[in-house]
């Protein structure tokens, strides 16, 4: 196995999926900040690793590749002892990517990356409440994915589960999960939140954004 380096920032969602699939392989990396906020990713350095300048990128004896969910299938493929994490079999692959493309498009993009940014980037305060119900509505979504069974692929965590909960995880400050009304949503992240070393991998990082977007929000109009 070549040397693995992972660039990443700890209240990144995608960097905190690559973690806890790398902590399930039992694969040894080194992890190296890319500080956002001091523009480490616009570096001429990191631009030539990633010429989108996002986080996480993982170097692998000097290949290269970014996204979080190309890093984690890319792992599991190559250095896996089987393929519990992410089915070989054609169906349960296809459940598994359809899953994450849900995380990145709608959780990722359309409920985190659509506040963020505005907080961030432009210095807004205010949210607006269609951002907060459009998070309510994925949750909607994911109360049915999960219908009655443990994970979101069935009866073990795989890939999809990693990358789901880094961003229910981050939005959690911002739309409370209500075990009432989300009794299996709920459910599925207390059995997350339990798996070995969560906390250290995703649970801090989860409340360092959070903290980052509460400490930013004046109201939501």
């Amino acid at each position: 196995m070549g040397k693995l380096v992972l660039y990443g920032a700890e209240p990144s969602p995608p960097v905190r999926a690559c973690k806890l699939t790398l902590d399930a392989l039992g694969l040894q990396y080194e992890y190296k900040l890319v500080n956002l906020l001091t523009g480490d990713h616009k570096s001429k350095e990191y631009s030539l690793k990633n010429p989108q300048q996002t986080v996480p990128a993982l170097e692998d004896d000097g290949q290269i590749i970014w996204d979080s969910h190309a890093i984690c299938a890319y792992l599991v493929r190559r250095y896996a002892k089987d393929d519990a994490l992410y089915p070989k079999d054609y169906f349960k692959r296809a459940l598994v990517d359809q899953r994450l493309h849900f995380e990145s498009g709608v959780l990722f993009q359309g409920c985190i990356r659509n506040i963020a940014a505005p907080l961030l980037n432009k210095n807004e305060t205010e949210v607006p409440r269609s951002k907060i119900d459009a998070i309510y509505e994925a949750y909607d979504f994911l109360e049915t994915f999960i219908a009655n069974q443990p994970f979101l692929c069935g009866s073990g965590i795989t890939i999809a589960d990693y990358s789901m909960v880094s961003s229910v995880s981050s939005l959690v400050g911002l739309a409370p999960i209500d075990s009432k009304r989300y009794p299996k949503l709920s459910g599925w992240l207390d059995r997350m939140t339990s798996q070995p070393n969560y906390q250290s991998l995703n649970g801090n990082g989860a409340q360092m954004i959070i903290d980052i977007l509460s400490s930013k929000i004046t109201k939501i109009v």
